[in-house]
């Protein structure tokens, strides 16, 4: 008799076993492999969609962009301000996928570097579909255009704001339009001149020439003046984040979305009047040392009712020609100003305009 231990059925059936479950590891890690190497054609639509899952019930907005009308098919360039580029980085890979047959592409001036005021003048050069831009056309432009019997319209799709940052040493409670000024002209040089402590003032920014943020503070918060030799210029606001908060005299504007999640700097609070000072962030204020668990958020309702006074539109500048540019520029502002293309700006660090 032969025993159980050297039943031949059971060892054959054994092997099969052993077989079928290596087959099975090999084939799950076989998919893995080449999954990682050529993901599925809708992987990417997958990511992007999951992206909102998250979203507060009634903040998703995921299929509104389909619903947008006259949207052209064709290859359009565009161009313009720096300011935009977090925006593009949001809406533009989700157009691709959702429209695919309305392509646009950056295009910058050959030899000038980009901006809101080459991307206009290319734009009124007929070099471009329309323009994306942080300030309204100005009078010299508005006036090339009518020589050129260019008829626009400036559709304002998103508010952004500029907000100011100072070591977080610094005991002070915030400063005036008029003292920012005084700052960066040079009137203004030691923090004991608008109640702070008696230390030099140390005054940061990007060059002019690479931002048009810039180009907004020297024309809204300096009226066309210029910089003061003792301004610090840096490349990045990286770097000029850096040196604020390595420098206890330091000060430095930029965008409201960038300056208010800073764990290293404190933003201040500003006015046009010292009585009227208003915070870029929603009280109460998170200090640096419970961030980055903490961060302090984007006072929204300020910068949107213009209680905030450094405060900007960004908008999508039109031709009114009734040919296909002026389809792509009014399809392009109308994904924008859906409810998927608003809640993007709103992720890419901007205020809603609906």
């Amino acid at each position: 008799m032969i025993s159980e231990k050297n039943d031949p059925s059971i060892i054959v059936l054994t092997l099969l076993v052993l077989l079928g479950l290596a087959a099975g590891v090999l084939s799950g890690f076989t998919r893995g492999w080449k999954t990682a190497l050529n993901p599925e054609p809708n992987s990417e639509r997958s990511q992007q969609s999951s992206a909102y899952s998250s979203d507060p019930p009634g903040q998703s907005h995921i299929d509104s962009f389909a619903r947008v009308t006259n949207v052209p098919a064709g290859l359009f360039n565009y161009g313009g301000s720096t300011a935009w580029a977090p925006i593009r980085k949001e809406v533009h890979p989700l157009l691709e996928i959702i429209v695919p047959q309305f392509k646009l592409r950056y295009t910058q001036h050959p030899s000038e570097p980009p901006g809101s005021s080459n991307g206009i003048q290319m734009f009124l050069d007929n070099q471009l579909a329309f323009v994306q831009s942080s300030r309204s056309l100005n009078a010299g432009e508005y006036q090339q255009a009518k020589e050129k019997g260019l008829a626009t319209q400036e559709i304002p799709v998103a508010i952004d704001s500029i907000a100011v940052a100072v070591n977080p040493s610094l005991n002070i409670e915030g400063l005036t339009v008029a003292q920012i000024k005084d700052i960066y002209t040079g009137k203004i040089s030691n923090w004991s001149e608008v109640g702070g402590p008696y230390l030099a003032i140390a005054p940061y920014s990007r060059s002019p020439e690479y931002s048009s943020t810039i180009e907004f503070f020297i024309e809204g918060v300096l009226n066309g003046e210029n910089f003061a030799s003792n301004v610090e210029f840096l490349p990045t606001t990286t770097e000029a984040l850096r040196a604020v908060a390595a420098d206890p005299g330091g000060i430095y504007f930029a965008s409201a979305a960038i300056i208010v999640k800073q764990c290293t700097i404190l933003p201040l609070p500003v006015g046009q009047t010292s009585d009227q000072l208003v915070s870029p962030y929603q009280k109460p204020f998170v200090p640096p040392s419970d961030c980055p668990k903490q961060r302090n958020s984007l006072n929204v309702a300020a910068f949107q009712n213009g209680d905030y006074p450094i405060t900007r539109r960004l908008f999508a500048i039109v031709k009114e020609n009734g040919q296909l540019d002026e389809q792509a520029g009014l399809a392009y502002a109308s994904l924008l100003l859906s409810e998927q293309g608003q809640d993007l700006i709103e992720k890419s660090g901007f205020v809603r305009v609906r």
